[in-house]
């Protein structure tokens, strides 16, 4: 079966379980395949250690695409990454090469997969809305979501102030429910993407995530936020919510001791991949292979499997 012929394969996981590195050996093991990095943090660039961004070595062996698409003082939208990926796959599938993306943002993942009518932006209502946030915290913003759109604040958790900020700057802006647009992310239609999840038990993810924070520290990860920090346009609020920056920003700043701000990372990391199997668990389309010890060795013959089956 030609490549041309073979459906986009889809990788998907929470943070630090491995994805990254079993879709390298999927592309290393069969011929006409490229990659598309489905993060919301990774489209930023010269932010490339705290978002786990593949390697230069990684990125010359193999093609990637939905990697450094903005600068961090620029706050990047899911439909602008929804039209780059788009872009990518049609011109993927015309070269008859194999999309392979590596997934684990949720809710950009089911905007290439599931088409959505993506609402617009209104920028002085997130600034208030973003305000209130600093000021009340997101119950607070929740609440009031929960009276205009509780279909909407039903789907999200109360302390995810990103999309709860986003729900209700589409609902205040556009006088239409944020769960309007489109036919919602409850609906799993099928599709012509092959989705094979990556999942751990918890404890040992964990761990994996605590090794992965104390890496990144030991290869700059501070060097690289003081330094985002001096450039002139600074990072937009987007930028500055990414993980490991967030954290690292209060440090520089004097808020908190280093090793405060590290033992913050690896907690927020934690509860953000419980966060990502949540969102992921609930696609009845997503084969999930459970991983005892080597995601490549155990996802990879699956993943193969695509290309015979």
């Amino acid at each position: 079966m030609s490549s041309l012929a073979l459906p986009p394969l889809v990788v998907l996981g929470p943070t630090a379980s491995g994805k990254s590195d079993v879709a390298m050996a999927y592309a290393g093991a069969t011929a006409s395949t490229e990659l598309l990095a489905v993060d919301a943090m990774q489209v930023y660039r010269r932010m490339d250690i705290g978002t786990a961004k593949p390697s230069v070595g990684d990125q010359l062996a193999v093609r990637h695409h939905g990697l450094d698409l903005a600068d961090p003082s620029e706050d990047f939208t899911v439909a602008e990454f929804v039209a780059h990926a788009h872009e990518a796959l049609a011109d993927m599938t015309a070269r008859g090469v194999r999309p392979v993306l590596v997934a684990g943002t949720g809710l950009y993942l089911r905007a290439i997969t599931d088409p959505m009518d993506i609402p617009g932006q209104w920028p002085e209502v997130r600034a208030s809305l973003e305000a209130r946030a600093d000021t009340e915290g997101p119950d607070a913003l929740h609440a009031q979501l929960v009276g205009l759109d509780p279909l909407a604040a039903s789907r999200m958790e109360p302390t995810n102030t990103r999309r709860v900020v986003r729900a209700l700057e589409v609902t205040l802006g556009s006088g239409r429910p944020f769960s309007s647009f489109g036919p919602g992310l409850a609906h799993y239609p099928p599709v012509r993407f092959v989705q094979v999840g990556l999942r751990w038990e918890r404890p040992v993810l964990a761990e994996r995530i605590a090794h992965r924070v104390h890496l990144m520290m030991q290869r700059g990860l501070l060097r690289e936020v003081a330094a985002l920090l001096e450039e002139p346009g600074g990072l937009s609020r987007t930028a500055q919510q990414a993980l490991g920056y967030k954290e690292l920003i209060a440090h520089v700043r004097g808020e908190c001791s280093l090793d405060e701000a590290v033992d913050t990372i690896i907690v927020r990391t934690r509860q953000f991949a419980v966060r990502q199997e949540r969102w992921f668990r609930r696609d009845p389309r997503i084969r999930w292979v459970h991983i005892e010890h080597d995601p490549v060795a155990e996802v990879l013959p699956v993943l193969l499997s695509t290309t015979t089956s």
